[in-house]
């Protein structure tokens, strides 16, 4: 059984202590393919030291994360861009609009979605939208690209279902983790009414982490929690959903 972590912060500094034995615990639970989305540049060489060491597992994105778009966020662009010619990424991201901690810049992180939406296009990747508090204007920026060449995953979908139904419009999978074993997630609540091919499974380790993990460090190895979870709601054995959604993402990433 081959499990995917589509969304994973495997260079974050939470790991700094035991990354390497972390990673192999999720590997001997049968998680062999991380994809890593990236911050914004002070974590490119911590990003391709992770390459370096996890060569046949580790899958990385290059892009600017909204909440660190600031106001150099034209040289951080550039940034992204330039790394795009450098070395293989599988996806731009993660890109998108957080309003959570900072409404004041959402005009500067509608121009850098757009940007890296456009990159994306160029580059014929798929982009990870960041979403948070900002549903709306995602769906804005989205609607001005939509074509045949706008695809990739809606990460950690928090949505309801019609925002569900609007993100897969868009050529979006929905990303899922540990919220959807949250008391208060709500998505369980619906999740079910959307097909398994929509789907796709994350960690956003250190984040996030999963019942009955909550509030602690997340690990890639606690995606388990998740199968196990989505196994339940959708009533299909766990190896049904671990292939169904290891099979979106390929699909995604063309891995």
């Amino acid at each position: 059984m081959i499990i995917t972590d589509t969304h994973t912060h495997l260079y974050s500094e939470a790991f700094n202590e035991d990354r390497n034995e972390m990673i192999g615990k999720a590997i001997k639970l049968g998680v062999s393919r991380f994809f890593i989305p990236a911050i914004d540049s002070t974590y490119t060489q911590s990003m391709l030291q992770l390459k370096e060491d996890f060569p046949e597992q580790v899958y990385l994105m290059m892009g600017l994360h909204p909440t660190h778009v600031k106001e150099n966020y034209a040289d951080e662009l550039k940034h992204v861009e330039h790394m795009l010619t450098q070395h293989q990424f599988y996806a731009v991201g993660e890109t998108g609009i957080d309003l959570y901690w900072d409404k004041s810049t959402l005009g500067i992180q509608k121009k850098a979605f757009k940007h890296q939406i456009q990159l994306a296009k160029k580059h014929k990747l798929p982009i990870v939208i960041h979403c948070r508090d900002a549903f709306d204007d995602i769906f804005d920026v989205l609607e001005g690209e939509k074509d045949d060449s706008l695809f990739g995953i809606f990460h950690c979908f928090t949505g309801t279902l019609e925002q569900a139904q609007q993100a897969i419009s868009y050529n979006m999978k929905l990303g899922i983790g540990g919220v959807i074993t949250f008391k208060n997630g709500k998505i369980d609540q619906f999740i079910n009414q959307i097909d398994l091919k929509h789907i796709v499974m994350e960690t956003d380790a250190p984040y996030l982490a999963p019942v009955p993990y909550r509030g602690k460090r997340n690990e890639s190895a606690y995606i388990v929690n998740v199968l196990e979870k989505l196994s339940s709601i959708y009533n299909r054995p766990v190896e049904d959903i671990a292939e169904i959604t290891t099979q979106n993402s390929k699909d995604v990433f063309k891995v």
